[in-house]
Formats: C-alpha cells, sequence, structure tokens
C-alpha cells in the first residue's frame, strides 16, 4: 500500500511538473483563480454596517437587497504601448504582485492576443489621470497594452489584431466612438504612449475614436473700408489739377478665424486636463498631428483643433 501511495505520490508531482513546463504562467493563473474566488465572495456577501462612520446612526438595521442590479461595465478604452523589451517581459510584469501594474490585454507584434484579465474587473494599467470630469479612469475603462519599445512602429499584425479585439469591445460594452483614447490623452504630464507612429487615423476610420476632418486652405475674406461719404463730392475722389483721382482704399484681406475659442476651451470640451496646458497641447498634437509633437500650436494645429472639438461638442 505505501509503494502503491508513493507511486501515486511521483505521478501526481511529475504531471504538476510538466504542466508547469509546458505553462510557465500556471502558478499566476491559480493565484488569479483564488484572487477571482475571492472577490466573488465579497459580491455575494451582505454589507456590513459601517461602524465609525458619521452616518453609521442613521443606517437601518435591516439590508433590504433590491433586485434589479447588475456588474458595471466599462464606457472607455485606453491604448497603450508596452515600452519593454519583448511581450515575455510585459506578461512578466503583469504576473508579479510588487509591480501593481496591469492591463485587461497585451497583442504581442505578432498578432497574438493575451487576455489577463475579466473585463469587468478593474486593472491597474492607467494611473493618476483625467479625461473630461472622469478622474477614476482605471474604474471605467479597458487597458490594451500592445507589444513595442515605444520608437518602433506597430506591426499591421498587431494592428489588425487590435481592430478586431475593439470591435469585439465595442459592440458588447456599447462603448461610445469617441471614447477610444490613448494613455497620453488621459496622462499628458506623464505618458507619451502610444507613440507617434500610432495610426489614429485608421482605427477612426473604423470607428474607434474620432478625426478631423481635411483641412482646406480657406481664402482670405476681402472687406469694405469705411469711408464716410459727405456733401455732393464722394470722399473717395480728390481733384489734382485737371484730373480726379480714385483714393478709394482697396478692400482689405483678413484671415478668417482660425479657432472660435480659446485652445485651451477647445482642448477641455476634446477632454483634456488643461491645467498644465503645454502638456495638454503636446499630448493632442501627439494624437492627432504626429509630425511634430510639441507644445505650440501652428496655424494648421489650430484649424484641426477647430474641426475637432465641434465634433466633441
Amino acid at each position: 500500500m505505501k509503494t502503491y501511495n508513493a507511486t501515486l505520490l511521483l505521478v501526481a508531482t511529475a504531471f504538476m511538473l510538466a504542466s508547469c513546463a509546458s505553462n510557465p504562467y500556471a502558478p499566476t493563473n491559480r493565484a488569479h483563480k483564488k484572487q477571482s474566488k475571492a472577490l466573488s465572495k465579497v459580491l455575494v456577501a451582505l454589507p456590513p454596517p459601517p461602524p465609525g462612520t458619521a452616518s453609521a446612526p442613521k443606517y437601518a438595521d435591516t439590508w433590504v437587497g433590491t433586485t434589479n442590479f447588475s456588474l458595471r461595465r466599462p464606457n472607455l478604452v485606453i491604448i497603450h504601448h508596452t515600452a519593454q523589451d519583448s511581450v515575455e517581459h510585459t506578461l512578466k510584469t503583469f504576473t508579479l504582485p510588487r509591480t501593481q501594474v496591469s492591463s485587461h490585454y497585451v497583442i504581442g507584434a505578432n498578432g497574438e492576443i493575451y487576455h489577463m484579465l475579466n473585463d469587468l474587473y478593474r486593472a491597474w494599467h492607467g494611473g493618476s489621470g483625467k479625461w473630461g470630469s472622469n478622474t477614476d479612469i482605471n474604474s471605467s475603462s479597458i487597458g490594451i497594452e500592445l507589444d513595442n519599445n515605444g520608437f518602433t512602429e506597430f506591426s499591421p499584425l498587431q494592428i489588425e489584431s487590435l481592430l478586431e479585439l475593439l470591435k469585439d469591445l465595442k459592440e458588447k460594452y456599447k462603448i461610445p466612438t469617441a471614447n477610444f483614447i490613448g494613455h497620453a490623452d488621459i496622462a499628458p504630464t506623464r505618458k507619451s504612449d502610444p507613440n507617434k507612429t500610432f495610426p489614429w487615423k485608421k482605427l477612426a476610420e473604423e470607428g474607434f475614436g474620432l478625426w478631423y476632418d481635411d483641412i482646406l486652405e480657406e481664402p482670405l475674406q476681402p472687406i469694405e473700408d469705411s469711408a464716410v461719404v459727405s456733401s455732393n463730392i464722394p470722399q473717395d475722389v480728390i481733384d489734382i489739377g485737371n484730373e480726379a483721382v480714385d483714393i478709394t482704399p482697396a478692400p482689405t484681406a483678413i484671415k478668417a478665424p482660425l479657432l472660435d475659442v480659446a485652445p485651451e476651451v477647445a482642448l477641455k470640451i476634446i477632454g483634456y486636463d488643461v491645467s498644465n496646458l503645454p502638456a495638454a497641447i503636446k499630448a493632442f498634437k501627439l494624437h492627432f498631428i504626429q509630425t511634430e509633437v510639441n507644445d505650440t500650436l501652428t496655424d494648421y494645429d489650430l484649424k484641426v483643433l477647430n474641426n475637432l472639438y465641434k465634433k466633441y461638442l
């Protein structure tokens, strides 16, 4: 009997070692399952009374559970680049408790999609940030990390997989078109991802994020000078000797305004945190201009901003 038990133990040990060898993430998968189980217990438990809070005396003794509820759903998608050496490096980073960072999805350069967290769980990917009036991005968003060192172009296979994933997420959670944005958009003072090679225009053409219309050069608008006419002699004619000379000022050419509102107002309407305006401008240009990423708005940039903020109204 002892020999039989010892044999079973050896077989079980060998099986476990083989499983770990074939799947290096088996230990973290078990930890994930254990944590999910613990969270499930929290969800089904009746909330305890709030002792020690100012409103505690106002709480009724009886818990009354409503029948009308569901899980919270994401309303934003935040796209990142990993800025790490490889997809394996990123997966390891997101499975170490000490790093305190995670994401719902990681997409490799070969287009392979790693689903790391249930969409309805809160991942730790956004950090401190703001979009519009939302100051807790992690609680309302899905984070997608693209394997990229932060400087190179994103591979076609990677973008193809991303588009397919975004289509699924948009349909499943009814995420608004305007709510597909980048990490730099929500944290302009800290982040610059995804990098300036990211194809935001292509995403917008597929229905993920907004883009501006083609910007055409607008002709100068002529305006007439407001000359005053008096007596019977036109103000714009004067006699010099025997000749009458027309001195009517030529119509003045002026530029139409490039931006209807102040830049900080337009950026805020789009969603940017403008408490640091130069950083917000730089993040805007990283997303929508890309050829020149700095904190200066050129005439072209102003036209783009003018076109865009109206789309976000």
